[in-house]
């Protein structure tokens, strides 16, 4: 027997728990007499509870727990549920000696004499609060994924949605417009077309927060600088929360430009700002901020670089954090029904996702609302662009042009603009058919074409035509931005629902080389329709 074993044997029962008791310092192990006075404490107890043994021995367990848990009588409960079970398992925050708390895991059994009587109580305490915490995260990571698919499923859903309407909407208008051409000069008849034109604008608009929300909307980026854009826009926000609010904004003297859509930008900040209007019924302030920072990995899922930090705050009502979860979802409004569509908050998250940026809502009930648009600072070679120019329908040499579009509403308007122009128009309801007819007739200028048709899309159209048609420019018409994404090869592009000086601007900055230029072309005439 070595020296090791000879000592242990010299050591009494009691000797050898004790021992063991002692060396544990990753549990709090210790006995409780039968009313819950502290009897024995280890060196795991005093690790992270704080207490020496002279301390604590002699107290009540019951210091151990929170006030609120002490009101409700919890270490009375815990004590009579091992009496009556023979064990008491719990898992809640415990009180350390200088008053922070820790997540514990305890465990209260039950000691008894051979006679059956209660000598008292062992209780083992464990420290899991890192193991919370990162639960905790795991939950949240998990949540936000699910939150993200969930976004990215009603996104899809929501573009679909938007990108028919958007048709339906194309046929509306130009239709509407050409009409206007053909009536007589009766008020009451104007008033009425008038009036249904106003409603498919609206829809448009309706159209463009959807796709905005879907990342689906086309984007004109340019470097645009943000004191810049907010003094120009200031008026037309006073006005737009009435005199009742005071609008301050807090710019510093130098600020980076952003490359974003700045018309796009300017409906984001009017509905962030109407947003926070509505929600201070009596008044208050509306602080517009911007600054700029920088972004390491992962910060809020923005990539690394700088970003402008722009943010609407108001002192408002606030929202719980529930509303706060949903806030951004599309149709998910508090206003009331017919106060609201519920698409503003979607369509600034939208169109901050798709400028490579992030919309971070922070709130607090009956604490106001701050809303933060980060936007990447502009690269150093970007430049801004020129405006398109509004262009006379009557600059415009008659061409002929085929149509294809697989919506039969969407392709008669087109062809009744384009007829309207003075133009010959051949039609065609697929790629397959486009292509049949370029291969018949050798007299096509200009293809206008939809994106999202069967079997072939726009650009694969796009494609067979330069391959074998290399001087036959190609117009794409689309709502539909995420699907010429994906196959992007720099056609020029006509944003679905157009009107006919849209169409008109966009064909004669083409400036498409007439293919037969001896030829007379007729106004107002169709080729054939197929």
């Amino acid at each position: 027997m070595d020296r090791a074993d000879r000592y242990l044997a010299s050591l009494t029962d009691d000797g050898r728990y004790r021992l063991l008791i002692e060396a544990v310092t990753d549990y709090a192990i210790y006995l409780l007499d039968p009313s819950g006075i502290v009897t024995t404490w280890n060196p795991g107890a005093q690790r992270f509870k704080g207490y020496r043994a002279d301390e604590i021995i002699g107290q009540h367990f019951s210091r151990f727990y929170t006030e609120e848990d002490q009101k409700n009588g919890l270490p009375t409960r815990a004590l009579e549920t091992a009496k009556r079970e023979g064990k008491s398992e719990a898992e809640g925050w415990r009180v350390r000696k200088d008053g922070s708390q820790f997540w514990a895991y305890v465990i209260i059994d039950l000691i008894r004499q051979p006679s059956g009587e209660i000598v008292g109580f062992a209780k083992i305490t464990r420290d899991l609060t890192e193991r919370k915490a990162t639960q905790e995260q795991l939950e949240k990571a998990r949540e936000f994924s699910l939150q993200a698919q969930k976004l990215e499923a009603i996104g899809q859903l929501t573009g679909g949605i938007a990108h028919d309407f958007n048709n339906l909407l194309t046929a509306v208008i130009g239709s509407l417009e050409l009409l206007r051409k053909r009536l007589p000069d009766d008020p009451k008849s104007i008033a009425l077309l008038e009036n249904a034109a106003q409603g498919a604008q609206r829809g448009t608009t309706l159209t463009k927060r959807m796709l905005a929300f879907a990342r689906n909307y086309e984007l004109n980026k340019e470097v645009t600088g943000i004191p810049e854009l907010v003094r120009e826009m200031t008026d037309l926000l006073q006005r737009s929360v009435g005199p009742s609010f005071n609008l301050e904004t807090h710019f510093p003297l130098s600020l980076k430009p952003v490359e974003v859509d700045a018309n796009q930008l300017e409906l984001a900040l009017l509905n962030l700002t109407l947003n926070a209007r509505d929600a201070m019924s009596d008044g208050g302030d509306v602080i517009l901020a911007a600054r700029e920072e920088s972004v390491a990995a992962g910060h809020n899922g923005l990539l690394i670089g700088k970003y402008i930090r722009l943010s609407v705050t108001d002192t408002g009502e606030g929202m719980d954090e529930e509303t706060l979860r949903r806030a951004t979802e599309p149709f998910f409004t508090t206003k009331g029904v017919g106060k609201g569509t519920g698409l503003g908050l979607s369509m600034v998250h939208g169109f901050a996702e798709q400028s490579g940026g992030r919309l971070i809502l922070r709130s607090q009930k009956d604490r106001g609302t701050t809303a933060e648009l980060w936007l990447p600072v502009a690269k150093a070679s970007a430049q801004p662009i020129a405006p398109a120019q509004a262009v006379p329908a009557k600059s415009l040499r008659p061409l002929t042009i085929l149509a294809v579009d697989d919506d039969a509403l969407v392709l008669m308007n087109t062809v009744a603009m384009l007829e309207d122009l003075g133009h010959t128009v051949f039609e065609a309801y697929s790629g397959k058919e486009a292509l049949e007819i370029l291969r018949r007739e050798d007299s096509i200028d200009l293809v206008v074409t939809d994106q999202a048709m069967p079997k072939m899309t726009g650009t694969e159209l796009a494609k067979v035509i330069r391959s074998e048609w290399p001087d036959i420019p190609v117009l794409l018409a689309t709502g539909y931005a995420d699907l010429v994404r994906r196959d992007d090869i720099g056609l020029p592009k006509l944003t679905k629902p157009y009107l006919q000086h849209d169409l008109a601007a966009a064909i004669l900055r083409m400036n498409p080389p007439r293919r037969k230029p001896d030829r007379v072309v007729p106004l107002r005439t169709s080729g054939p329709k197929n």
